[in-house]
């Protein structure tokens, strides 16, 4: 009988798992001995990063000649639960069914969800965290130019300052101009409880921010936060009321609810907290990845973020190390010291920067020159070509500029 690696979630972390484990399996030739599934609502990576961008075409690649390609196998549906003592998982199958399945050794790469706090009129908001989350807000846009003008109408509210707050601020006034047309009297307002819009991208990085934030239009509202939405407008905890028919959420992540099932400590952000093997420590047979992880990136103190610059890393590691330990192959500690971030910020350009600290190397039409090259081919899926594949699945491969 075959050993089993199952993996949930076909996301960066999840894909790459399965391209690594397949890997060691034909390093250590046995490619008969262990079965590889990943289980995911379709054979599909979400271009996550990039889908605050107006244009969603191709944000959404079929893996499935991909995984044909390295002899995984794909299972339509969702991974609802884990027993970590007896090895199973229950899947709510795309069908509607359920079934339970065993494994060897079980990956959890189901990722991460927008957090959405408990105040007023939360269910009226609009966010770009998902494919298909994505979609509706671009429906609303477009829809607008069929309302009355109004300042509502015309009016965007981005709540969070973050990598993906600044993003869809900085891309929402082109986009508002091609729904309502050049004459409109289009306003966008970004909101974050930092007292900086932008503190987090560090001190050298927040003139840079602020510069673009003005070349594209939006207003900034540092230090406050969104105390409540209602139809046609929103409340900041300044008592400013601000009239808008669109407010788009990026206020924070949590990992899967799934994480919370595995046994062991989390972090506030409800990752486990893993070995430098990515293994959960209390829950023998499982290890975790992506954005359900907390894991030392290096020995100076630094873990990783929810990104898909940690989260293609860390999936290759996962899925080498657990099929590494079912052929016998040695086990590779996690690490990824070199840190960068790309920030679009519109027509303005892009923000490069290396390292923790956030030191900026390139903005502008150059940074964004690297923004493109990352979010048009860095992390995109590869060609269905095994050996190609297997060329850079390998746990220590690493993109960087």
């Amino acid at each position: 009988m075959s050993s089993k690696i199952l993996i949930a979630g076909s996301g960066f972390a999840g894909l790459w798992a399965a391209l690594s484990a397949a890997r060691a399996v034909s390093l250590a030739g046995r490619e008969g001995d262990v079965e590889v599934t990943i289980v995911s609502p379709t054979p599909n990576v979400a271009i996550r990063p990039r889908l605050y961008e107006a244009d969603l075409a191709d944000m959404h690649p079929d893996i499935s000649a991909l995984l044909d390609a390295v002899g995984v196998r794909h299972l339509a549906g969702l991974v609802d639960s884990v027993d970590s003592a007896a090895r199973t998982a229950t899947v709510r199958t795309h069908d509607g069914g359920w079934t339970t399945l065993g494994y060897d050794r079980f990956i959890l790469a189901a990722g991460s969800r927008l957090f959405r706090p408990d105040i007023p009129g939360i269910g009226l908001v609009f966010d770009a965290d998902q494919h298909d989350s994505a979609h509706a807000l671009d429906r609303h846009l477009k829809a607008l130019a069929e309302a009355p003008e109004t300042p509502a109408r015309n009016t965007v509210v981005v709540a969070g300052g973050g990598l993906t707050g600044l993003e869809t601020a900085t891309e929402m006034p082109g986009r508002l101009r091609a729904a309502l047309g050049p004459d409109a009297a289009i306003r966008t307002v970004i909101v974050d409880t930092a007292p900086t819009i932008g503190a987090a991208m560090g001190a050298e990085a927040v003139p840079h921010i602020r510069e673009a934030l003005g070349q594209a239009g939006v207003e900034s509202r540092a230090g406050l936060r969104v105390a409540a939405v209602e139809p046609g407008a929103v409340l900041l905890s300044s008592g400013e009321r601000i009239e808008t028919d669109t407010v788009v959420w990026s206020a924070g992540m949590r990992a899967h609810p799934l994480a919370a099932t595995i046994p062991g400590e989390h972090d506030p952000l409800g990752r486990v907290v893993g070995d430098a093997f990515l293994h959960a420590p209390a829950a023998p047979g499982v290890f975790v990845t992506g954005d359900t992880v907390k894991a030392a990136t290096d020995d100076q103190g630094n873990f990783n973020v929810m990104s898909c610059q940690h989260a293609m890393s860390l999936g290759r590691v996962a899925g080498h190390n657990a099929a590494a330990e079912l052929v016998g192959l040695p086990l590779h500690p996690y690490s990824q010291p070199k840190y960068v971030t790309c920030l679009d910020l519109g027509p303005w350009g892009a923000l490069y920067t290396e390292g923790w600290e956030r030191a900026v190397r390139f903005v502008g039409d150059e940074g964004k020159a690297i923004k493109r090259e990352i979010n048009g081919v860095w992390i995109y899926p590869p060609a269905p070509d095994r050996a190609a594949v297997f060329g850079i699945a390998n746990p220590d491969y690493v993109i960087v500029p």
